[in-house]
């Protein structure tokens, strides 16, 4: 049986390249990646190429890939139908500084499958976000927004606030301090920031009460997913609805990963209607896309010389023809369906190793998403996910990577992806990896009582 100092050194030997690459690319960029959630502990993987459900390594390491980039790739690696109206479209053009001829058919359809009246298109989640506070300001001319304790909405000075923020600094957990989440960011940025506990509504609505007169909007990821993947108590996001429309701030879901976790979004799987929706990574099959979304009033004044938005490769034409085709040929109600099926079984298939290993853990999921905590309680908020043991899901992590499966995204914080791409094989594979790990865990933790899934 392997130990942890095992897995640590058969994981160098395999991926040498990668370490080769690694202080190549530190040489001019710092920690030598260009998004610091990339790096891993010795050094990240450097991929060479990916198809389908899997990922090569630049070492030739094949994996089977759960990640699908931060669940951007619902669509899977390079998918084929994909691949050809890429090809098509670059041979056209890539980019013409006027409006392309699939913007207007792609805005239709993201309109009728996600419930809301107006569409415009950006190319991050970060510029989605930033847009959509921006509007909810420009539309009430208040300046606070409300966010959520733990909760990413991107990397702009706006909501760059107690993202993960120590205990030492973090306050009252019903009346959470404002946390600069970076240095560089103004003191202006905080005093108009209003912190609340995700899943405590009592809390949250004194909060919203104590600021109403000045509150523009109240922002949140339906499914906060940088806690790992907290579901909503029932009731909490029908009290948010309620109390945006006592106060007349803008209710604003950040659905940059949860428009990809079901056909229709957030609101399919909850039933509450927000004023503005975020969509961002799985919309564009890979390619850069987001959109900010909202009801006909609000987004109709997004009109010069009232709510500004601009900028070049907005409505580009290859994330365009991306998006068109991820969401009208690939993303299907059918193929989003065998998705959740495929995520169900490998949720089931952690609880069922778990449980039989009586190991140290939770898992909480929905859709094609979920995560697995090294805690034996179940993770509703900021506070209680600092209880997760973030060591021992590196080992684990690294252990399962050496048996050929990224089990989810490049932190405890993360979760996993389930593709179109994904095959009943690959969740057998993923655990029976993990039935292996199981055991080298054991070793390391005490036995605990049997897990439950919330």
């Amino acid at each position: 049986m392997r130990t942890v100092e095992d897995e640590q050194e058969a994981f160098r030997v395999r991926t040498k390249k990668s370490a080769k690459a690694w202080e190549t690319a530190k040489r001019c960029t710092p920690f030598g990646v260009h998004s610091n959630y990339r790096l891993l502990d010795p050094y990240p993987v450097y991929v060479h190429r990916a198809k389908g459900s899997r990922i090569w390594d630049v070492d030739g390491n094949e994996y089977i890939d759960f990640n699908m980039a931060f669940g951007a790739l619902v669509a899977g690696h390079s998918h084929p139908v994909l691949a050809k109206a890429i090809q098509e479209r670059v041979a056209n053009g890539t980019i013409f500084g006027f409006e392309g001829e699939d913007a207007a058919p792609l805005a239709a359809h993201m309109a009728k499958r996600f419930s809301v009246d107006r569409i415009k298109f950006s190319n991050t989640g970060l510029e989605g976000t930033l847009f959509s506070i921006r509007l909810a300001r420009g539309v009430t001319g208040r300046t606070k927004i409300m966010k959520f304790e733990g909760c990413y909405h991107g990397s702009h000075d706006a909501l760059m606030v107690s993202i993960k923020p120590t205990p030492d600094r973090e306050g009252d957990p019903r009346r959470p301090t404002p946390v600069p989440s970076s240095k560089g960011l103004v003191p202006q940025l905080t005093k108009n920031t209003v912190i609340a506990p995700f899943n405590d509504l009592e809390a949250t609505e004194a909060l919203v009460r104590e600021n109403a007169d000045d509150l523009a909007g109240i922002i949140l990821e339906p499914i906060p997913m940088n806690m790992g993947f907290i579901l909503p108590k029932p009731g909490f996001l029908e009290g948010l609805r309620d109390l945006a429309d006592d106060t007349g701030a803008v209710l604003i879901f950040d659905e940059v990963k949860t428009c990809g976790k079901w056909y229709g979004g957030a609101q399919e799987a909850f039933g509450v209607e927000p004023d503005v929706k975020v969509f961002g990574k799985a919309i564009g099959g890979g390619f850069p896309l987001s959109a900010v979304g909202g009801k006909a009033d609000i987004m109709d004044q997004v009109v010069p010389g009232q709510i500004a938005h601009a900028g070049t490769f907005n409505a580009n034409p290859v994330s365009m023809a991306a998006g068109l085709v991820t969401l009208t040929k690939i993303l299907t109600p059918a193929a989003m369906k065998r998705a959740q099926g495929i995520g169900d079984s490998l949720a089931k298939g952690y609880i069922d190793v778990i449980e039989d290993h009586h190991l140290f853990m939770k898992v909480q999921y929905a859709g094609i998403s979920g995560t697995v905590h090294f805690t034996h309680k179940p993770v509703v908020d900021w506070r209680s996910f600092q209880g997760v043991d973030v060591a021992r899901w590196g080992n684990c992590n690294t252990a399962m990577l050496n048996r050929g499966v990224i089990p989810m995204a490049t932190g405890p914080d993360e979760q996993w992806t389930c593709s179109v791409a994904h095959t009943k094989a690959d969740v057998e594979r993923h655990l029976a990896a993990f039935e292996e790990v199981a055991e080298m865990i054991k070793q390391v933790q005490p036995e605990m009582p049997l897990v439950e899934a919330i």
